[in-house]
């Protein structure tokens, strides 16, 4: 025990005098987190849209003041489409809503034709399906509202509820996913260059003939990075909680229950590159590859996973990310559903075990 205390000092002692981890540990996390939560959202507000009045009836105008009144929308009304294309081509306009001149008799006709017609800019499908969904629903709206109640006919009220998320703010998506790169840039690129650092340097051949066994020389280089990930799971959890307004609806214990074990498999897969590797070029790119993309594209952090081809599903169920980002939405979010806990804690915890095995049968005390 002393013997692995004295290398675990030896280790913190290292952490603390390169800057490089320091500057991945504590300055990196409130950038990447403010990355996300501010300069990256899915959410579209404030769309320039052109509103072309071909008709000068009142219908017409209080159909255009109807989307002018619309807070997603900037309108802007014209007289004429040759006004509006030239905007639609260069980008200015991200769609663009026609209200002919025949829109009174359309409109009293009721035979279920459209009074209007939507063009949307579609080179960014994302911005294209909301734009003409905010369009669409305030037309909807605005017909609601002309009718009265002798000639509003018998239906279906249908209201709409979101669970979780009222607001739908895509921010609120985003930083969980992002607390799950920064950990594992922590506990996988961090680690990926412990042990390649020892060889590169040529001081893992002193290290080996120590009598020190393989156990505690990897238990005496994780435990000052897995210091290292909870520190920073704390800050970036109390970052997102009290500066972003991300709800956390679940519990602190819960929450930092989850990293520590997340901890567990990224640091795993870390060290296993750091043992293949001996070149902290080769293994840094290695934890880029293998960790951090994956993290980023493949975990359901960005993209749903049930939206992927059905080999990329399958690959993402030994993806340590995936787990943990599941798990972080449901404390933040959904709260403490320890069923869903139980389910990703339990991967997470065999995923590191295979690395940690994998990583014993690599690493031995020889040179060769």
């Amino acid at each position: 025990m002393r013997r692995m205390l004295a290398m675990t000092k030896k280790e913190s002692l290292q952490v603390l005098r390169d800057p490089a981890a320091l500057l991945i540990a504590f300055v990196l996390p409130p950038i990447l987190l403010f990355l996300f939560g501010f300069a990256m959202s899915l959410d579209v507000d404030d769309v320039e849209v052109g509103i072309v009045l071909e008709s000068d009836s009142r219908q017409a105008q209080s159909l255009a003041a109807a989307f002018a009144a619309t807070p997603f929308l900037q309108a802007h009304p014209v007289r004429h489409r040759r006004e509006v294309e030239r905007l639609l081509v260069t980008g200015d306009l991200k769609a663009v809503a026609v209200i002919p001149a025949d829109f009174d008799s359309l409109l009293l006709a009721g035979d279920g034709r459209a009074a209007i017609q939507i063009i949307a800019d579609a080179s960014n499908p994302n911005t294209a399906n909301f734009t003409a969904g905010y369009l669409r629903g305030a037309f909807t709206r605005w017909l609601l509202a002309q009718q009265t109640p002798g000639r509003a006919e018998a239906g279906i009220s249908l209201q709409q509820r979101f669970w979780f998320n009222p607001a739908l703010e895509s921010r609120h998506m985003l930083l969980p996913g992002s607390i799950a790169i920064v950990m594992t840039l922590i506990g996988t690129l961090l680690t990926a260059l412990v042990v390649s650092r020892e060889w590169e340097r040529g001081t893992m051949e002193a290290l080996l003939a120590t009598p020190a066994r393989v156990e505690e020389i990897i238990i005496s280089k994780l435990l000052p990075y897995f210091m290292l990930g909870t520190m920073a799971a704390i800050g970036c959890s109390f970052l997102s909680v009290q500066v972003m307004g991300l709800p956390l609806r679940g519990s602190f214990p819960a929450l930092l229950l989850i990293s520590m074990v997340y901890l567990f498999p990224a640091l795993g897969q870390g060290l296993l590159i750091s043992t293949v590797a001996r070149n902290q070029l080769v293994a840094s790119q290695m934890a880029v590859f293998s960790g951090f993309l994956p993290a980023l594209l493949l975990s359901g952090f960005l993209y749903d996973i049930n939206s992927m081809p059905w080999v990329l599903q399958q690959l993402t169920r030994i993806l340590p990310a995936r787990y943990y980002v599941s798990s972080l939405q449901t404390v933040f979010l959904a709260g403490d559903i320890w069923h869903v806990y139980v389910r990703d804690l339990v991967a997470m915890l065999i995923l590191g075990l295979t690395f940690f095995g994998i990583t014993r049968l690599k690493f031995t005390k020889r040179l060769d």
